[in-house]
């Protein structure tokens, strides 16, 4: 799950001694894609208890907390209260990318289920990640200018970085005024129709992306939940404008949610290396270009849930589910020798890789 960021494409130096990475064509290693494939057929049918029980018990937790958050006269515990909710929402939000991979039936209803308790309460309905995350997934479209969520971060100048954060802060106001205020008006005016469509209805990191309309069952399936986010963003502004919802309710909400979508800016610039400059890649090179950060690393299980902490080993296996994540990399793991290049793209944690990247910019001249 990636956010809306817009960073202008082409600021890689093409005389940089780290642009250089990219135009090294890596070969597929057959025994790891072998191995991946063979070690994990049984681990590919999703169990739709652990998908409710986990989403079920991130949103109770979650809401519950903003709750506290919002109407506690403690300054610690607003704080307590908000840190936990951020986490319990971030997890929840981050099924959206679940979402996007199952086979619906797989798991009856829970990508309604999601919407509801998730996606149109928070202003990220799935139909924002499905047809666009899929792009990401496509061996020809990644680290490409086709892939709605890549930019060559390591390539591009240093200050891209806090920028690709601080920018984030805004995703909330941005998702408020995207449904409160563009929603509605774009039913006046095609050609602004034709613009939320494309350019503000996905999310995405690059900014030459411009999305296709839906047809057919998935339009149907998005204008009602473009209709409900539109009517819940409305719904909320009204009640804190009356003073129904006290000001202080509904700021909590935007500064949680704003910390949520900050973390998970941060997940994703460090959830690749981000060194390919336009180039198209082979899977092993995708991977090698792809993090993991395993056990024994705690924290990531937080900044990175539901299965994100493996997206290297997602991006070779896509259609395995979250929960058999972990056991498919300690299977792998165990199979393959010291020297595969499975094991060059698991890192120990967070700081690490901020490093990483940030030294990278460093090296442009």
């Amino acid at each position: 799950m990636d956010t809306s960021l817009s960073l202008p494409r082409g600021t890689a130096a093409q005389d940089s001694p780290v642009a250089a990475v990219s135009t090294v064509r890596i070969a597929d290693d057959k025994a790891m894609l072998r191995a991946a494939a063979d070690l994990t057929r049984d681990l590919v049918k999703p169990r739709p208890a652990v998908y409710w029980a986990d989403l079920i018990g991130s949103v109770v937790i979650g809401y519950g907390a903003l709750v506290v958050a919002a109407a506690s006269g403690s300054t610690a515990v607003a704080i307590v209260a908000g840190i936990v909710a951020m986490l319990g929402l971030y997890r929840g939000l981050s099924f959206i990318h679940e979402v996007s991979h199952m086979k619906h039936a797989a798991v009856p209803n829970f990508r309604l289920g999601w919407n509801i308790l998730v996606g149109v309460p928070l202003l990220t309905p799935s139909f924002m990640y499905e047809g666009v995350h899929n792009l990401h997934h496509s061996k020809t479209r990644y680290g490409t200018v086709e892939d709605p969520e890549y930019l060559p971060l390591a390539l591009m100048k240093p200050w891209t970085l806090p920028l690709f954060i601080v920018v984030s802060a805004l995703a909330p106001l941005a998702l408020l005024f995207r449904y409160a205020v563009l929603s509605p008006l774009s039913l006046l005016s095609p050609k602004l129709r034709t613009m939320v469509v494309e350019r503000y209805s996905a999310l995405a990191i690059n900014p030459q992306f411009r999305r296709r309309s839906p047809e057919g069952d998935a339009k149907a399936y998005w204008n009602r939940l473009e209709v409900g986010a539109s009517v819940w963003a409305l719904t909320l502004i009204g009640l804190t404008v009356s003073g129904v919802l006290p000001l202080r309710a509904f700021l909590t909400f935007l500064g949680v949610a704003s910390a949520a979508a900050v973390i998970n800016q941060v997940r994703t610039l460090v959830a690749h290396l981000w060194e390919n400059d336009g180039e198209v890649m082979t899977v092993t090179a995708q991977y090698l270009d792809t993090v993991n950060v395993p056990p024994p690393a705690l924290l990531p299980a937080l900044w990175a849930p539901v299965g994100l902490r493996y997206h290297a080993l997602h991006h070779l296996l896509p259609g395995l589910p979250y929960h058999a994540l972990g056991e498919a990399h300690r299977r792998i793991s165990a199979e393959l020798d010291a020297m595969s290049p499975y094991h060059k793209a698991s890192y120990p944690g967070l700081p690490g890789l901020v490093s990483k990247i940030a030294r990278s910019t460093m090296t442009r001249r």
